[in-house]
């Protein structure tokens, strides 16, 4: 009897996500970073996981780890490039922004 390997990751669409779902990878690498174990991946972050696709998609990321970790360097940087891009073209929004978060640390 021959077993069929299993696929818990696809990329697609300029990024890797868990197969059949539309979390990311990087949802979970991240909290796998966070100290999260597998289990606790499903039980506070993604229950609508199995384990077995949270044990498959750290495997990937293992498997993978500096394909997968220059990928979220590069992501970041381009979310770095994107913030201070929006930051500059809304200036009054942030500044909005920041003062209502400063009344909300006075309560």
């Amino acid at each position: 009897m021959e077993s069929k390997a299993k696929t818990y990751v696809e990329q697609h669409d300029g990024g890797y996500w868990i197969a059949g779902t539309r979390i990311s990878l990087d949802s979970i690498v991240y909290a796998y970073r966070d100290g999260f174990s597998p289990e606790g991946i499903v039980r506070e972050c993604f229950p609508s996981l199995s384990f077995e696709q949270v044990y498959g998609a750290i495997a990937y990321y293992l498997a993978n780890k500096s394909e997968i970790d220059s990928y979220l360097k590069d992501a970041e940087s381009q979310f770095e490039i994107l913030r201070k891009s929006t930051r500059e073209q809304h200036p009054e929004f942030y500044r909005k922004l920041a003062e209502a978060k400063e009344r909300r640390a006075e309560f």
